[in-house]
């Protein structure tokens, strides 16, 4: 568990529950990728890069895992807590967990959690591209603290 990163609010809808009343497991990944969205949207990124406050407009999912804990068995509001794990030349790591929200997040019920890995694509050949300089400033505070303060490897 960490304290780094944010907590996004998201709604749970009848319709996102299984045929038992429970919140169906591939909506996990339909949470995550809202509070991420909605994190993004208030620093002005946008998918049209003629309205994007940055220039990393396509970015891919590469990789996204989920282990589940306790199920969520109605609609309403849950947290989701994401941190940046890492940051690569074109790639990063987000960590993440689903709460309930129904608590303080030190307190709440972890419903599920995992890592999604995201690639920075070029639109014009869907290659890999390094991030920006100004999508790395961005993101600076998603970085777990951990990691952001590591000191340099002393030379050989």
């Amino acid at each position: 568990m960490t304290a780094d990163g944010v907590h996004e609010t998201v709604q749970v809808h009848f319709d996102d529950l299984d045929a038992m009343g429970l919140l169906h497991n591939s909506r996990y990944a339909v949470l995550v990728e809202r509070a991420i969205g909605a994190y993004w949207h208030r620093l002005g990124w946008a998918a049209d890069p003629g309205r994007s406050a940055f220039k990393d407009v396509l970015m891919a999912v590469r990789e996204f895992k989920v282990t589940y804990h306790a199920p969520i068995a109605e609609p309403g509001e849950q947290l989701v807590h994401f941190w940046l794990e890492r940051m690569g030349r074109t790639s990063g790591v987000y960590g993440f967990r689903v709460l309930s929200a129904d608590r303080a997040p030190d307190q709440a019920i972890v419903h599920a959690e995992g890592y999604r890995v995201m690639v920075n694509l070029d639109p014009a050949t869907f290659r890999p591209t390094p991030f920006s300089d100004e999508i790395r400033e961005a993101a600076a505070p998603l970085l777990r603290t951990a990691l952001a303060v590591l000191p340099e490897a002393a030379p050989c």
